[in-house]
């Protein structure tokens, strides 16, 4: 009987710059359906790749003085290396510069174009260069992106148009008619609410201002413009053709999930359903939005100096260790956060202490105890069945969780398995029962229901942290790994032999590690401003006065100072800058000055400097120093707090 199949693809990653850990949760999540959908007897078509076109990278390469083409190349190696690092299981890694998607996006606007539904016109409006977006300026939040905070540029140029309004009410019906179709409900409910009922504006999907994409055959001055090209890469990497589509399209389309960030939704459950309504194709059965993965409060970015990278992590803690972190620490509709500290935290105490010593020592007591061989379970006891009914209970639960996107406790539950073995552990008393020599079958039959709901934990396990199911399962001594052999309790033959008890994870000194981070973090930064100030002495670039009157440079009052916890250089600093709000600035001045010889002085602050997370201190601003071996801080204490320098 063939299987069935099943198709998922994640967001494809644009190839701007290498993506942070916020960014690589998506593939993570993805992977770890794809691989339970693959335990539970499924076809999994796995998707994941790049969205390489648009101004944006155009502008970058130019920068660097390279190719588009060769920029994207780098950038998408990158994005690929990372994907690997994590252990992702994709069966395919789609760009949109792959000539047969080049080649199938012409034919899908063509058709389009053909058929009445793309037309010629112009559009003015306000663009957002990053987003690649253009906003009415009612759209506008405090006359910026709504979507990203940064400044909008008026643009008026000729484009070509998709027919959004035409198929509006199509797609009412068809949200109506399909509840499930966006999820969660809430993020439903945000498009219908914000965007559908207000009346939908046809969309722009071709530029005339720049080169870099996929030309438009009929019309030499354009090219066609993101929504077409990228979120067309579902069907292409499928074989679609307007004309002909594969027997894969025909196989795995319409998609199971689109796994995507919630910023995004926007453009997965409106315009891609109508480019599909107007194609004549199927949806894809659901769009899930997933949070976004935090650092503190903030989104990662590299000018908030919060940047952290998926191959970093691996490197320091191991790829399992980050898998779990990334699916455990996100919460099903709310964002999640990430710190080095939690990171460790989490480690310490569900990755070493709770499994990893379970395994451990049952494994331990086995070899110690019957010198490896397992015994028969022929001395059972009331509270055995509470272990079994507990082992039993937790792949329902686990399926369940899984087929609502809810790894987070799914993964909870598998970790309440190992707690409540540790728990067997403690009610049992092996070492006590080693002392009896009557008792040594109830031993055995402990250890052999240690055993085995250990077998339970890594299977359920494997889809979340593969590596670490197979070492625990060669440990135990058994390869029996299927969904289907935890229907009952008991599969690990009596008689076999566990392996070597080895630390699955051994625990982490926090203080240390923090500390060895720290020293990393400041040595790169100090690095990075070496590279970045060496060319400005070299080849010495002139600004405008305009240019310098835009930097706000104010004085303030230290009201209070003390030394930043785990960054032996940097100061915390409380300004007066006379706004009646304290401004918190962090400064690398340890070195040079004690917190009280600091306090009560004025310093001149840059006030207009965009924010940046220091080893967890918001620092809004720096305030001016001097010299380079022996550092000073330019005091005015003549001039008063809120006072203009010019």
């Amino acid at each position: 009987m063939s299987k069935k199949p099943y198709y998922i693809t994640t967001a494809i990653a644009y190839t701007s710059r290498k993506p942070h850990i916020g960014n690589s949760y998506e593939i993570v999540l993805s992977d770890a359906i794809a691989r339970f959908k693959r335990m539970q007897g499924y076809d999994v078509r796995f998707q994941t790749g790049t969205d390489e076109h648009g101004q944006k990278i155009e502008e970058y390469a130019s920068k660097a003085g390279i190719s588009p083409k060769e920029y994207v190349d780098k950038v998408a190696g990158e994005i690929k290396a990372i994907c690997d690092c994590l252990n992702t299981t994709y069966d395919k890694f789609i760009r949109t510069t792959d000539d047969d998607h080049e080649a199938a996006v012409q034919k899908i606007f063509q058709k389009l174009y053909d058929q009445g539904d793309i037309y010629k016109g112009a559009y003015e409006g306000l663009y957002c260069v990053p987003c690649e977006s253009f906003f009415t300026t009612s759209q506008l939040v405090d006359g910026k992106c709504p979507d990203c905070g940064r400044k909008v540029v008026p643009t008026k140029e000729e484009a070509y148009f998709l027919k959004l309004s035409k198929y509006q009410k199509q797609l009412e019906e068809y949200i109506e008619n399909n509840p499930d179709f966006i999820y969660p409900e809430s993020r439903k409910k945000e498009m219908i609410n914000n965007f559908i009922k207000p009346g939908l504006q046809d969309l722009c999907v071709s530029r005339s201002s720049f080169k870099w994409g996929i030309p438009v055959t009929f019309d030499n001055d354009h090219v066609i413009y993101v929504w077409i090209d990228a979120l067309s890469n579902y069907i292409t990497g499928l074989g679609y053709d307007t004309e002909n589509p594969s027997d894969m399209y025909k196989k795995y389309w319409p998609a199971d999930v689109h796994i995507i960030g919630k910023d995004i939704i926007r453009f997965h459950t409106i315009y891609w359903p109508i480019m599909l309504m107007a194609l004549g194709e199927p949806l894809p059965k659901q769009v899930f939005g997933h949070p976004w993965l935090l650092s503190g409060q903030d989104k990662m970015s590299k000018s908030r100096g919060n940047v952290i990278y998926a191959d970093e992590l691996c490197q320091r803690f191991g790829v399992d260790a980050v898998r779990y972190y990334l699916l455990s620490e996100m919460p099903h509709a709310q964002d999640g956060t990430i710190s080095y500290e939690t990171i460790i935290e989490r480690f310490n105490s569900d990755l070493a202490n709770t499994l990893g010593n379970l395994v451990n020592r049952t494994v331990a007591m086995n070899n110690k105890y019957f010198g490896g061989v397992i015994q028969s379970p022929d001395s059972t006891e009331e509270l055995d069945e509470e272990l079994k009914a507990v082992a039993l209970g937790t792949l329902p639960k686990v399926a369940n969780l899984m087929d609502t996107y809810r790894v987070a406790d799914a993964l909870s539950e598998i970790i309440d398995l190992a707690k409540r073995c540790n728990k067997y552990i403690d009610e049992t008393a092996p070492w006590a029962l080693a002392k009896d020599e009557e008792k040594k079958s109830r031993l055995g039959t402990v250890l052999y229901n240690l055993l085995e709901g250990i077998r339970f934990i890594a299977v359920l396990i494997k889809p979340f942290m593969p590596e670490t199911s197979d070492k625990i399962l060669e440990q135990i001594g058994t390869d029996i790994n299927s969904l289907e052999s935890l229907d009952s309790f008991g599969a690990i033959a009596a008689g076999a032999n566990v392996g070597t008890a080895t630390p699955l994870f051994v625990r982490i000194d926090a203080e240390k590690m923090l500390s060895e981070i720290e020293a990393e973090i400041e040595a790169k930064t100090a690095a990075e401003s070496k590279d970045e100030i060496k060319p400005a002495f070299e080849e010495m670039e002139l600004i405008a006065i305009d240019d310098f009157a835009k930097v706000d440079l104010r004085v303030a009052k230290i009201i209070d100072c003390k030394p930043v916890k785990r960054a032996k250089k940097l100061l915390e600093l409380t300004l007066d800058d006379g706004t009646g709000t304290p401004r918190t600035v962090a400064s690398g001045i340890a070195q040079y000055y004690k917190p009280e010889e600091l306090i009560g002085h004025n310093v001149i602050v840059v006030a207009n400097l965009k924010p940046a997370t220091l080893c967890g201190v918001e620092s809004r601003g720096m305030i001016l120093a001097g010299g380079e071996e022996d550092v000073k801080v330019v005091f005015v204490d003549y001039l008063e707090p809120g006072a203009k320098i010019r």
